[in-house]
């Protein structure tokens, strides 16, 4: 089973560009839109907003793609 982590963790995840760190701002159990996509989740898988610490952009990602950090 995946970790599961909470709003305010620090984190760590790949992407196109190379390894970025953030902060966990949502956590979603249920299905919701983000940038025009819809993100399918549940209690049992959900997935994680993230706030990259760099561009202070968001992503959202499930909890395999994340690491804690600390």
């Amino acid at each position: 089973m995946s970790e599961e982590f909470n709003v305010g963790d620090r984190v760590r995840w790949n992407s196109r560009t190379g390894a970025v760190t953030g902060e966990v701002t949502e956590v979603h159990t249920a299905d919701f839109e983000f940038m025009g996509r819809r993100r399918v989740c549940s209690e049992d898988d959900p997935q994680y907003k993230v706030r990259s610490d760099a561009t202070a952009l968001h992503a959202v990602h499930r909890a395999d793609a994340l690491r804690r950090l600390g």
